[in-house]
């Protein structure tokens, strides 16, 4: 009776197929009943003390009968054949008391000596499972949660009723007869099954465990034509979808609010590559960052400084009028992206507190003026916080673009400090109602299983689709006192992609209506196998057997790898038919999951395939030239100097140092001849593109490589190998030429590329040397006088005004072009090409922007 008016819920349902009535008779002959009644009472009340003070929860309806429906299918479970089902609860509906209750009443009901498994796929969820099971009293055992594969191996043949695990911790993979544990009462519960219980590690699992069953738990089911879930888990024992959740109360609607389009910032034309290529979630996050980079043009939109910084503006002007309605959370699309937001706003956010107090000062309204107090006084306390992953390197990573990211994880590690002196930490701040710790801004992490019940308003500028957008938006959803809904506000366009999302999770339509779009069992491994024997078959075509790799072990096996790469690296189109191939056997592998007896008669082909398409991954991505010359058993490793490179991420090499003649020696004894010159495009690939973002009028190598690269593909004989190679070391040698070109001409890079603008064939030395300083002068004078003003290029004005600028400069006689060698026209088109080069590469006068817009 002590409960908010918001946590008194309808008894609307008989059975869960049932529309829902608020007709009396529906309450009476449900919960009020001898039966139900005595169900409640008995096994569905929990008192949960894991936010400090004891909180009494009771199951809602939805929770009610579908848990009821999965204690049946445990009762069954061998007509079943473990598969107990999949439980479709929407996010926000309680899907971890529910987990507790089916396991709590399972005890109590049902014969047998059971012991639960909860098993995730990341850390987060891990922990917020556990500690929920903790808090309501039904674990008190510390040592049930497994540190490692062999860990829980050992865990099994302990005395324990539940255990929690990562499904990463399934690493061992387990020979026949030599189970974790062969009972038949042990009950998997896996939350969110789309994710990664269809891979090697799940397979792992089911073959520790061979007599468990099965029970997923999701509240972003598979599509309709997703077939994998249901042979995995079995089909829906129970659905409660967005739509009903909403309409039930269990849930607050979701409002949507569309500024990026307001701004003209919308990224929509591009957010559909984007977000389907992040959907995968069996990435891990290193594999997301190669995503990340393949994608490069488009993140250089998304987290292009103009936008963010205007963003960050928004921001600061939107949260500030809805402070009085909950805490908020800023999801952007990498680590990164994330801090340089932070700090934006931090920026923002205080020069509106100046704005307000100033306001507050001369404002004469008295009402006006005590709201303007308390609002200063909430934006001056109100704390914010980046919450990221730590990963191995990140201080340099991130130094690189001048960020610090110590202080975040300080914050992290060590959270907030009390007006006692006591700490608390981040999560356990952002979850209470009162603490001023009021922003989170992320990235992945708190996107799904992270509950804060005051999270009011999201704010989203990460291209995101299908489960992964319902999961991320679903945080905003949650009951709390005074909370009359969420909000989403789009700043990159999702409104598409939101709307497919709801369409297919945002109602329970499971009724499979129209064609069936099943594949029968036998068909999968036929198809697995087909799959498995093209890759084999393609293999074989350019000399590389695939069942040598079974063989063979050690550095034999190596040896063996390095073979098939060296088949494959004949050209570009050889290895994009060999990755289309492996790829196919991934995806059939994966539909074919649930056979576990037959799927592992293909599973030593499955990680020959495997080894080798993620060696390739690996070369293309980490290609530079020391490893080059490492593979050419490291003769000139020490000619090379890594040097950081201020306008690029990555490390860079300097190719001019190389002794060519030792290497071209090497590359003659080298019988790895075509991955050697697939590394080496890649590293000259690296050091070219970094040339021309400095000085885009170097357009003509970029051409000259192409044709190298394309002669190369059309023919594959030991001549035009050899040819190609040397080629490339003509090419490197012009490279380094360019590069040091402003030596030669004693220009920086900037003035440099001024000069070639102005520059023509046939003039005399004394006019080379003339041009040399126009470059230099107009520049400076450009980035001294006219390039100030703040975002010179979005206002006509000051863009009319730079243009005739230079061509005043040009074609006056003091300053300008030499008269005997321009005539008027010529220059006038030069300066157009001028202003046009101007307005590309400079966002400002600081040279630090000195980028290609």
């Amino acid at each position: 009776i002590s409960s908010e008016y918001e946590h008194f819920m309808d008894w609307k349902r008989l059975k869960e197929e049932d529309e829902g009535s608020l007709d009396f008779e529906i309450i009476l002959r449900g919960m009020c009943t001898k039966s139900p009644f005595i169900d409640l009472f008995e096994n569905f009340i929990l008192f949960d003390e894991s936010l400090g003070e004891s909180i009494k929860i009771i199951a809602k309806n939805h929770q009610y009968l579908g848990v009821n429906k999965a204690v049946e299918a445990v009762k069954n479970r061998e007509i079943l054949d473990g598969k107990l089902g999949v439980f479709w609860h929407t996010q926000g509906s309680g899907k971890s008391y529910s987990m507790v209750f089916l396991s709590k009443k399972i005890r109590q009901k049902v014969h047998g000596n059971f012991t639960f498994l909860v098993v995730t796929d990341r850390e987060d969820l891990d922990k917020q499972i556990y500690d929920t099971f903790v808090g309501v009293g039904l674990v008190k055992d510390k040592a049930c949660r497994a540190s490692s594969g062999r860990h829980l191996k050992k865990l099994f043949k302990e005395d324990h009723i539940y255990l929690f695990t990562m499904i990463h911790k399934f690493n061992i993979e387990v020979e026949k007869d030599n189970f974790y544990s062969d009972r038949s009462d042990i009950i998997v519960l896996s939350d969110e099954t789309h994710r990664t219980q269809y891979g090697t590690l799940a397979l792992n699992m089911r073959n520790a465990l061979p007599n468990a069953a099965f029970l997923g738990f999701t509240g972003t089911p598979l599509f309709k034509d997703d077939e994998i879930t249901r042979r995995v888990f079995g089909e829906y024992i129970s659905t409660y979808d967005f739509k009903r959740a909403v309409d039930d109360g269990s849930t607050v609607p979701l409002y949507y609010e569309s500024r990026g389009e307001k701004l003209n910032l919308s990224t929509e034309n591009i957010n559909e590559k984007i977000a389907e290529a992040l959907e995968d979630e069996e990435l891990d996050l290193d594999q997301k960052a190669l995503l990340e980079k393949e994608l490069s043009r488009e993140y250089h939109i998304i987290t292009s400084g103009k936008r963010l910084d205007a963003i960050a503006k928004d921001f600061v002007e939107h949260y500030s009028l809805r402070w009085e309605s909950g805490k908020a959370m800023y999801i952007c699309i990498d680590k990164i992206t994330t801090v340089r937001m932070y700090n934006l706003v931090q920026q923002y956010w205080q020069e509106k507190i100046k704005e307000l107090t100033h306001e507050q000062a001369v404002e004469k309204d008295v009402q006006e003026k005590i709201l303007l107090l308390r609002k200063v006084e909430w934006m001056s306390e109100t704390g914010m916080a980046v919450i990221l992953s730590e990963e191995q390197g990140e201080i340099e990573k991130f130094k690189r673009w001048d960020l610090d990211i110590e202080v975040h994880r300080k914050l992290i590690k060590n959270g907030f400090e009390t007006e006692k002196g006591e700490r608390i930490d981040i999560e356990t701040a952002f979850k209470k109602k009162d603490h001023p710790f009021r922003v989170a801004f992320v990235c992945a992490m708190w996107l799904t299983g992270f509950d804060v019940k005051t999270l009011a308003t999201l704010y989203l500028d990460k291209p995101l689709k299908a489960h992964t957008l319902m999961q991320a938006i679903a945080r905003a959803n949650r009951v709390s006192e005074g909370k009359e809904n969420g909000l989403v506000v789009d700043y990159c366009g999702i409104l598409k992609n939101l709307r497919k999302a709801l369409a297919a999770y945002g109602s329970g339509n499971t009724d499979g209506s129209g064609a069936d779009p099943t594949t029968p069992d036998v068909e999968l491994i036929v198809l697995l196998e087909e799959a498995i024997e093209e890759v084999k078959s393609y293999l074989s075509k350019y000399g590389f057997n695939l069942d040598q790799i079974f063989t063979k072990d050690g550095f034999a096996k190596i040896r063996t790898i390095r073979d098939a790469k060296e088949a494959i690296n004949i050209n570009d189109e050889v290895r994009k038919g060999f990755e289309v191939r492996a790829r196919e056997v991934f995806k059939k592998f994966k539909a074919a999951f649930h056979l576990v007896e037959e799927i592992n008669q293909y599973r030593r082909e499955y990680n020959a395939i495997n080894v080798i398409y993620k060696k390739l991954s690996e070369d293309r991505e980490k290609a530079d030239i020391s490893k080059i010359i490492m593979k050419l058993h490291e003769v000139i490793e020490e000619n090379v100097e890594p040097e950081i490179s201020a306008d690029d991420d990555n490390m860079v090499f300097d190719i001019s140092s190389i002794n060519f003649d030792l290497l071209k020696e090497e590359y003659k004894k080298s019988d790895i001849k075509h991955s050697i010159v697939q590394e080496l495009t890649a590293a000259i690939n690296k050091k070219l593109e970094r040339l021309i973002r400095k000085n885009p009028l170097r357009v003509n190598l970029q051409e000259r490589y192409s044709e190298i690269i394309e002669d190369y593909n059309n023919e594959k004989d030991r001549q035009t190998i050899e040819k190609t190679f040397q080629d490339l070391f003509d090419f490197v040698q012009d490279l380094d030429k360019e590069e040091k070109r402003t030596v030669k001409e004693n220009l920086n890079e900037e003035n440099l590329a001024l000069f070639d603008l102005l520059c023509k064939p046939g003039l005399s030395k004394q006019s080379i040397n003339k041009l040399k300083k126009v470059a230099s002068e107009l520049l400076n004078t450009l980035k001294t006088e006219k390039l100030r003003i703040d975002h010179w290029r979005e206002k006509e004005a000051t863009r009319s005004e730079v243009k005739q600028y230079i061509q005043d400069y040009l074609w006056a006689e003091q300053t300008g072009l030499p008269i005997e060698d321009f005539k008027e026209p010529e220059v006038y088109n030069i300066a157009d090409k001028v202003y046009e080069h101007i307005f590309k590469q400079y966002e400002s006068a600081d040279e630090n922007e000195y980028v290609v817009a």
